[in-house]
């Protein structure tokens, strides 16, 4: 599988590492009222579709980039690429 990294350009997938869902971006505050169940769900519960998601990968062989990966699950098709700080930010979590 090829990912196509937003400034190195076509890169294998094994030098990355898969980290799963993108939704890993979005931890609950710590300091928050009921942030314990926040972050047990937060750790623990996963969706698993089949279809199009948004994953997290780490390029580990390479410039240790987070990426947020758009994926077909079952054709493998990836559809986007972004840099995580750039979806972070997108999204209000980083400045």
């Amino acid at each position: 599988m090829i990912i196509n990294h937003p400034l190195l350009g076509p890169r294998d997938s094994q030098e990355f590492i898969y980290l799963g869902d993108a939704a890993l971006i979005h931890r609950p505050d710590g300091m928050a009222d009921g942030s314990l169940d926040k972050f047990i769900d937060y750790t623990y519960l996963r969706d698993n579709p089949a279809g199009e998601h948004r994953e997290l990968w780490y390029h580990e062989q390479g410039d240790r980039s987070w990426l947020v990966v758009t994926r077909n699950t079952v054709t493998h098709e990836i559809t986007a690429v972004e840099l995580a700080r750039d979806v972070a930010r997108r999204e209000g979590r980083s400045k």
